[in-house]
């Protein structure tokens, strides 16, 4: 859909719930909610690609709809509700960025390891990236791009390496469609130093973002391709297959597991690293296909004590080249299978 058809389709939805506009203005909160609901997945959508994070995201969605209400009997109706209320989470997601920071991936701190480290611990005074799951999207009616692209690891991952006025400019303009005017109102700016940030937000992005997406590497693999990878990779960890595991990475794989520091380049020292700790000091594994950041993903279940259940331990992202994967992101920690409404156990 066309920016023009797309603002025509908002405008005539506009008019429809005019009534409930009223009522929304005039302090009814119930019709506030019934206004914001079918908006509320996209603009979440919006606040993780923003921030990294979908703890984050959650409460900055939150924050915002807080605003938006408070600040609601202002509303004129000059823009289309949505387009409103993006403003509202963006200048929102502009604040959290401003207190806080970035957030990283272990690549970002430092060099990759070449064996196995198994004396360092996780690093809790930095903010990590997270993973985001793929049934929390949903397009909206002016996205430009592929959905599932704008939230691929690569992408998110280097939208951290902005600032969040370059942030929010090329979010705004290149993935949900509004003009260079429109940005500028939201930030408070002029279209000049809008068109600025997109400028350099877009050279980062050139340097950082590898080519193909996922999005079509997987359209060239195909569904049952995919299936097999996936399906291999969690039979060579679960039966500690060495051999079968390094069979399908590349030459120039990586591993990374946030919020442990370490992580490993190459196939030497990737199968080190598998080697010494999932495959023989961690326990017995089961997996769960799924898919993360619109990306081939496994979530992990470890039993290490031998008995008992198996219980949650890390959503790994896989990035894939052709049929090999070119990169591990190994999520660890229970409360991400719960952000995905993953079992809590398996027998």
């Amino acid at each position: 859909m066309s920016k023009v058809s797309s603002e025509a389709a908002s405008e005539a939805a506009e008019r429809e719930r005019e009534p409930e506009l009223a009522r929304a203005r005039d302090g009814d909160h119930a019709a506030f909610t019934r206004l914001v609901g079918p908006l509320q997945r996209e603009l979440h959508a919006h606040c993780y690609r923003m921030l990294g994070s979908t703890h984050d995201a959650d409460d900055a969605l939150q924050e915002a709809l807080i605003r938006a209400w408070r600040a609601f009997a202002g509303f004129e109706g000059r823009s289309t509700l949505r387009s409103w209320l993006y403003a509202v989470a963006t200048r929102t997601c502009l604040d959290v960025i401003g207190a806080r920071g970035k957030r990283a991936l272990p690549v970002d701190l430092g060099p990759s390891s070449d064996r196995a480290v198994l004396t360092r611990g996780p690093l809790n005074d930095v903010a990590w990236l997270g993973p985001y799951p793929d049934s929390a999207l949903r397009a909206g009616p002016e996205a430009r791009y592929e959905l599932r692209e704008t939230v691929e690891l690569a992408f998110i991952a280097a939208l951290q390496h902005l600032p969040g006025n370059q942030r929010a400019a090329l979010l705004l303009f290149d993935v949900l469609g509004f003009s260079a005017a429109e940005i500028a109102s939201t930030m408070d700016t002029t279209v000049t130093s809008v068109n600025s940030a997109l400028a350099r937000a877009r050279r980062v992005l050139a340097e950082k973002v590898p080519s193909p997406t996922q999005q079509q590497t997987l359209r060239q693999i195909g569904d049952q391709q995919l299936q097999q990878i996936v399906a291999a990779y969690c039979d060579a960890l679960e039966q500690g297959d060495a051999d079968a595991l390094v069979a399908l990475l590349t030459e120039d794989v990586t591993w990374s597991m946030p919020p442990l520091p370490d992580w490993y380049h190459g196939l030497d020292a990737v199968t080190d690293f598998a080697v010494q700790v999932p495959l023989s000091r961690c326990g017995a594994w089961r997996h769960i296909p799924i898919t993360a950041n619109g990306q081939a993903a496994v979530a992990s279940y470890l039993r290490s004590d031998g008995t008992g259940a198996y219980l949650p331990w890390a959503i790994n992202v896989l990035t894939l080249r052709g049929t090999r994967i070119a990169e591990i992101t190994s999520f660890l920690g229970s409360g991400h299978l719960q952000t995905f409404g993953l079992p809590a156990a398996l027998s």
